[in-house]
């Protein structure tokens, strides 16, 4: 984060944000990575047990108050890192609020396993670490989809294509929006647009429409770090 938040220099003149999708990856490639831990230990504690290789064990009392105290920590911080990546767009934090969900789970069966343990049921520790994996599993996917997403630039979607039309109706002149091109930065947008304005307009006016378009968008839509405006004559 701290390197993400390093100013523009002449290799990176859009600044270097998208370090916050990188990192992003890396927590979805960690995630994914646990989740198959989990999955592959619990599967072969169950086939100990099924085997009787192992006899099993039960957890101390303090381990369900441990992993009860663990949950409520969690649900604190996946609140908090929610709200701060919610606020910031930020897709390393996001990432981090959707691990910090997967721990609630984890941690929720985990109490599960060692209750049912120490009542005697020794499968049910393993049983729902082998279930809860799944669940992360499914988020670090979540996580390296949106985060590649971004990287690979596939945006506009309809709703922030919508958005920009509907915002662009309100001014005068414009006969016609040709294209419409974004590109993510960090939590941060590039948009490139093409206008068509009335050929007989002198450059004068239409530079004065295109930095009006500039103005409406960087004013009306949140994250939006410049607008770059083409326009050519209508009809062509």
């Amino acid at each position: 984060m701290r390197v993400a938040g390093k100013p523009p220099d002449d290799e990176h003149p859009y600044g270097h944000t998208q370090l916050e999708s990188i990192g992003a990856l890396v927590v979805g490639s960690f995630v994914i990575t646990t989740a198959i831990a989990i999955f592959w230990n619990s599967i072969d504690v169950i086939f100990d047990l099924i085997s009787g290789q192992s006899t099993g064990w039960s957890a101390a009392t303090i381990a369900l108050w441990v992993a009860l105290l663990t949950i409520g920590v969690k649900v604190l911080l996946t609140i908090y890192t929610t709200k701060i990546g919610r606020q910031t767009n930020n897709a390393a934090i996001l990432a981090l609020a959707y691990d910090h969900r997967n721990d609630i789970f984890s941690a929720s069966a985990a109490a599960i396993g060692i209750f049912l343990g120490i009542l005697g049921y020794l499968w049910a520790d393993p049983l729902a670490g082998a279930l809860v994996s799944l669940v992360i599993l499914r988020t670090g996917i979540v996580i390296l989809r949106e985060s590649t997403a971004d990287l690979m630039d596939t945006i506009p979607g309809k709703a922030l294509g919508k958005q920009i039309i509907g915002l662009l109706d309100d001014i005068p002149k414009i006969e016609q929006i040709e294209e419409i091109q974004a590109h993510r930065f960090g939590p941060y947008l590039v948009i490139n647009i093409t206008i068509c304005v009335d050929g007989g307009l002198s450059v004068e006016e239409g530079d004065r429409i295109a930095t009006r378009v500039e103005q409406v968008l960087t004013d009306n839509i949140d994250f939006v770090r410049r607008v770059h405006v083409h326009y050519h004559p209508y009809p062509q």
